[in-house]
């Protein structure tokens, strides 16, 4: 009987000590192990150049990959985008910097103009008027060819000179 009883007491805590390994390793990882880096910037192809009117901001809408934890999803975003003479290529954030509404172009006055409270940005981005903090968030820009490259978001335009 004492061996019954020696065998279901080592079975048992034979069992606990796997669960506290199955529970306690992973917890043990996530707090000793240093997160892994994040990668370069992701690059996005937004479009071709040749679309695009030279001096008339555009607003362009792209497929992007956005990574939630472990989930990817694929979604539709636009920019608003200005091909200068020169071909160099700005490209700005679709939300005003004052509560994230969208904003639009006023060909007749040559800004761009908020709905929401009335702000007023520049051709290239900078504040002309209303509660706006700062200019229009940018896109950082790369061309290869006649194709259009986007990175990541978040550099503010600077002032006009």
């Amino acid at each position: 009987m004492s061996n019954r009883r020696n065998f279901f007491l080592a079975l048992i805590y034979g069992l606990w000590g796997l669960i506290a390994a199955a529970l306690g390793l992973p917890a043990a990882a996530y707090l000793l192990l240093p997160p892994r880096a994040r990668k370069e910037p992701e690059w996005v192809e937004a479009g071709s150049l040749a679309q695009l009117q030279t001096g008339v901001p555009e607003q362009v809408v792209f497929r992007r990959n956005r990574v939630d934890g472990w989930k990817v999803s694929s979604e539709k975003t636009s920019v608003w985008v200005l091909k200068k003479a020169d071909n160099q290529v700005l490209a700005f954030a679709p939300q005003c910097t004052h509560l994230g509404c969208g904003y639009h172009w006023d060909e007749q006055k040559r800004h761009f103009l908020c709905p929401c409270h009335s702000s007023t940005f520049s051709i290239d981005g900078a504040v002309l008027s209303g509660p706006a903090p700062r200019p229009l968030d940018r896109y950082l820009v790369k061309l290869d060819g006649q194709k259009l490259w986007l990175g990541p978001a978040g550099k503010p335009a600077e002032p006009s000179a």
